[in-house]
């Protein structure tokens, strides 16, 4: 099904050419009628698969995704919408996130990382209005282009932000002052190095996290899968896992135990 979803995309992509378009169109329409049939035959394999609790498939959220972006496909309204219709073969190719578990862990550190990165956005947001404020109050008559109002001025601190021309910046502050240099120097500082360091931080406990959370999902499924055989060896095998984690545990534990200690 990677190879299918992989394919889809390139089909996708070849579609984009007015003159593979004009050439090959019929083709590529039939090529993206049998993707379609295969999503459906894989679709329906896996909905058999938890007869006779055919509840069980919705209760993962990339189940639920994929029954959307398949089924959606055969809506009278959105098979003569060629923009809606091209936006759902577009949709398939996400799917491709559920076949590859690194690249499962790494979206749902995105989706972890949503909360602390909008609140980090929010407090850039104010930073930038702020030195953006400052920067109009000293420049808009030196430098109008840049800071001729706070709107623009808010821009310019935005671009500064990857430090794009911040020593042409410099120099037309300190034709003015030569104190501008520290407007810049405590802006780059604030802005440009602690929150993008903050915004790593939040990335990595979000990566953190979402490694953990797929950990504990293989876990169950290894459970499940040893409740249901009869090879003594799967329990075994899990038992020994179940300690490990106890194990993990009781360290964790004991490490908080004795930083508690020590700040007391």
């Amino acid at each position: 099904m990677l190879g299918v979803i992989t394919l889809n995309a390139i089909v996708l992509g070849a579609e984009t050419y007015d003159g593979v378009e004009d050439r090959y169109g019929d083709a590529l329409h039939l090529l993206n009628g049998v993707f379609l049939g295969a999503f459906v035959v894989e679709l329906a394999i896996r909905m058999i698969a938890c007869w006779p609790r055919p509840i069980e498939f919705f209760r993962s959220g990339w189940n639920v995704f994929d029954f959307i972006v398949v089924t959606a496909s055969f809506l009278p309204g959105l098979r003569e919408n060629a923009t809606l219709l091209r936006l759902l073969r577009l949709a398939r190719i996400v799917r491709a996130v559920r076949f590859l578990p690194d690249l499962r862990v790494i979206f749902a550190a995105v989706i972890r990382s949503v909360p602390g990165v909008s609140s980090l956005a929010l407090m850039t947001l104010l930073l930038v209005y702020l030195y953006g404020m400052v920067g109009w109050l000293i420049f808009h008559d030196s430098d109008p282009e840049s800071f001729g109002n706070v709107g623009e001025a808010m821009v310019t601190m935005f671009v500064l932000l990857t430090l794009e021309n911040l020593p042409t910046y410099i120099e037309r502050g300190q034709e003015l002052s030569d104190w501008t240099l520290l407007f810049y120097l405590s802006y780059v500082l604030v802005a440009s190095f602690l929150i993008f360091n903050l915004f790593i931080g939040i990335v990595i406990n979000s990566m953190e996290e979402a490694r953990a959370e797929e950990h504990r999902r293989e876990r169950v499924a290894e459970r499940k899968a040893a409740a249901e055989s009869d090879d003594p060896e799967d329990g075994f095998v899990v038992g020994v896992e179940d300690r490990i984690d106890d194990l993990r545990q009781a360290l964790d534990a004991l490490e908080d135990e004795l930083r508690t200690r020590t700040r007391t």
